[in-house]
């Protein structure tokens, strides 16, 4: 299976563009494509967008930290934006075929192997964070470069996750880590005052009491004020919402934004979000537009966003008078969903102070989660191959001496696949289940639709084996499988999740 994985380092450099190019050809790998590259001699700092395979990305990122630790050296370096280290932040999103667990790990892979090559400690943050204070960027970069240069050896709590408590002379120390897809949104005054900019960012930023998944600071650029901001999470907390509340604070000063500007790339569900708000759109769905529908009907894979336009292929198919996909893929698509739900619901809840006592139940069920997840998908794939299977052995039977056991052979792997989906997704609704007690119980429906869903799947599956069974002329397999499936209740039951 692919592994699609973005990495989006910041280098405090913004003013050189030869360093910059050199920085840029030491990430050259083989699986690792160049999307991306922003520099801004204000900010002095540049932001580098990869997206590759997840081995390859993790060596691209490693080896640009050290050509970063070569070439820049922070002694030397001004600029507006705030900085700790040459490679300041380093962190991994997954795009496809990963979970942010396994960016998890590929942070603390890289975040090793920096300390181990190069000598530039390294903290975690965000998903990766080994501690709930390190959890936001700001924090560990408090003071900057010369703080933690002044307090690394002497402060605990500014020890780092890797290497010795001492900052790279030069190239001071980096932040690597795991999150989902931030955008890096920036909006100018018509003022060349900065601090209207620092006090409508106050006024937005979520730490001061304003919007959810905004972080924000005000610094003077281009000789205009700005509203520097990251949007954490976009689909909760929509760009052009921040836009609005941006001109709203800066009206109370007797100022209005003159433009915008994105840092790096943005999601199209984000502008397909920000068209339907201000244009007004009665009858607005992503399925309108020109290119989602093409993508629908021509079976293309949707990037981020567009969600009807990325269900309704699969939708289609199961509607289309096919034998395939049938019922057995739909239960497994519904585990998947079942899966994904549950591990939504962690996720939004690890990491949260009311939660904390429940750290490690919601980190084993997030991990096992995102497994079953990817099992299951699998399964949608693997039971529509196993029945055409079936269909290839009852014809090539028919001219084999021994068709019997051909055909049985097929039946049993045709068996086997809903009865895993059965067992993987009555795994998932025991989850979703013991994740009711030690989460938000605001987010009640999405376990009880997880639950609701994970039951479906293996009433669904179990239909399919006993279907199969029926068919087979292996009595032990069939006295076998009936035995196993007793564990489930009687046919047609409530199926048994457990504890």
């Amino acid at each position: 299976m692919s592994t699609l994985v973005e990495c989006v380092p910041n280098f405090s450099e913004g003013r050189d563009k030869t360093r910059v190019d050199a920085i840029v050809e030491a990430m050259k790998v083989s699986g690792v494509y160049l999307l991306d590259r922003e520099m801004d001699a204000d900010h002095n700092r540049c932001v580098i967008t990869l997206v590759g395979e997840r081995e390859a990305i993790q060596e691209a990122a490693t080896r640009g930290v050290g050509k970063a630790a070569e070439l820049i050296d922070l002694t030397k370096h001004q600029g507006a934006h705030p900085r700790m280290g040459a490679a300041d932040v380093v962190p991994f999103i997954p795009i496809d075929g990963v979970t942010i667990e396994d960016c998890v790990a590929m942070a603390r892979h890289v975040g090793a192997e920096i300390w181990k090559r190069y000598q530039v400690p390294v903290y975690l943050y965000e998903a990766a964070a080994t501690s709930p204070e390190r959890t936001n960027l700001e924090n560990i970069r408090r003071g900057q470069f010369e703080g933690i240069r002044d307090e690394i050896a002497t402060n605990p709590a500014r020890r780092p996750d890797f290497g010795e408590p001492r900052v790279h002379p030069t190239a001071g120390a980096t932040v690597v880590g795991a999150r989902k897809f931030l955008i890096a949104y920036n909006v100018f005054l018509n003022t060349p005052d900065v601090d209207i900019a620092k006090k409508i960012a106050k006024a937005v930023r979520f730490s001061s009491g304003g919007m959810r998944f905004v972080k924000g600071a005000g610094f003077l650029v281009r000789g205009l004020a700005q509203v520097s901001m990251n949007l954490t999470d976009f689909e909760q907390t929509p760009v052009h919402r921040v836009f609005e509340l941006v001109k709203r604070e800066a009206a109370r000063y007797g100022v209005m934004p003159v433009s915008s500007e994105i840092v790096g790339l943005i999601p199209k569900q984000a502008l397909e979000q920000a068209a339907e708000w201000f244009l007004q759109v009665e009858n607005f769905d992503s399925s309108l537009i020109l290119e989602n529908r093409l993508a629908a009907v021509m079976g293309g894979k949707m990037a981020i966003g567009g969600l009807r336009a990325g269900v309704e292929p699969f939708v289609e198919q199961l509607a289309a008078p096919t034998a395939t996909p049938g019922g057995g893929s739909a239960a497994a698509a519904a585990g998947a969903m079942a899966a994904g739900l549950a591990h939504m619901v962690a996720a939004m809840s690890r990491g949260k102070k009311a939660y904390l006592q429940h750290e490690n139940e919601l980190s084993a069920a997030i991990a096992r989660l995102a497994q079953l997840r990817e099992d299951l998908k699998a399964a949608v794939d693997a039971d529509a191959a196993s029945y055409n299977a079936v269909m290839k052995a009852y014809k090539q039977a028919r001219e084999a001496a021994d068709g019997d056991a051909i055909i049985t052979a097929a039946l049993k792997e045709a068996t086997r696949v809903p009865f895993e989906v059965a067992e993987r997704s009555r795994e998932v609704g025991r989850l979703a289940e013991k994740l009711g007690p030690i989460t938000n119980p605001n987010m009640k429906s999405d376990l009880t639709t997880a639950s609701a869903l994970a039951r479906a799947a293996v009433e669904g599956a179990l239909a399919n084996v006993e279907i199969n069974l029926g068919s087979m002329k292996d009595a032990n397999f069939v006295h076998e499988m009936r035995e196993k499936m007793l564990a489930y209740g009687a046919p047609g039951s409530r199926p048994f999740f457990g504890r």
